[in-house]
């Protein structure tokens, strides 16, 4: 299954203008609508192509983060790739997103990541008897303070990338769109990882400051 490219699919370049995308979307939902092509059994799925492609880069909060999540280049979008492999990358693209966001969160306020440190560093040693960086207890307080560290905006934005995710995955068919469940599911998982990678952020950041005692 080759990778779809939502600027091929509108026949725009990725530095085409919000306005250059929209004459080109609407000229060529005019050309192929199935009004146009009654005897056609492609005009159907060609307006779905386009409307999902506009869904997209047709908006411009949802381009800014199509163009951060897009998983290659121009010769590689074009090869036959397993829906598999997409889903993996796609994965990886979302877990350093996660990761990042809350790395650099951390970076900015050092005291909180000395309190954080006190309290695995007590933890660990109430369970081992010595200190030492144990991932398992860093999980597990990442997961108890990530809603503190969490602001509304940064939900927002996560959501907005889990969303534009969903839709680039469905357009390669991992999923299928009238599966609810199934896009549930998808979603889902993609929102899995990208906890997965603030918890990893938190990680990273703690371990930078780490000194065994």
């Amino acid at each position: 299954m080759a990778r779809i490219d939502f600027y091929r699919v509108l026949g725009v370049s990725r530095d085409a203008s919000d306005d250059a995308i929209k004459k080109a979307y609407r000229k060529l939902v005019f050309q192929h609508h199935p009004d146009r092509h009654p005897e056609s059994t492609q005009a159907e799925a060609k307006i779905r192509e386009l409307n999902a492609a506009y869904e997209i880069i047709g908006d411009p909060e949802k381009r800014r983060n199509y163009d951060r999540l897009n998983w290659g280049d121009e010769t590689t979008r074009d090869e036959a790739i397993d829906p598999a492999v997409i889903l993996d990358e796609m994965e990886l693209k979302l877990f350093d997103e996660g990761r990042k966001e809350i790395f650099a969160v951390l970076m900015k306020d050092v005291k909180r990541i000395k309190a954080e440190l006190a309290v695995i560093r007590e933890r660990t040693v109430a369970d081992q008897g010595y200190d030492t960086f144990k991932e398992p207890v860093i999980r597990e307080r990442a997961s108890e303070v990530m809603d503190e560290l969490i602001t509304p905006d940064m939900e927002g934005r996560k959501q907005r990338l889990v969303e534009v995710a969903t839709e680039m995955l469905l357009s390669q068919g991992v999923a299928n769109r009238g599966d609810e469940g199934g896009v549930r599911s998808l979603r889902g998982q993609l929102e899995d990882v990208f906890r997965k990678g603030r918890i990893k952020g938190f990680a990273s950041a703690l371990e930078l400051f780490y000194e065994r005692r």
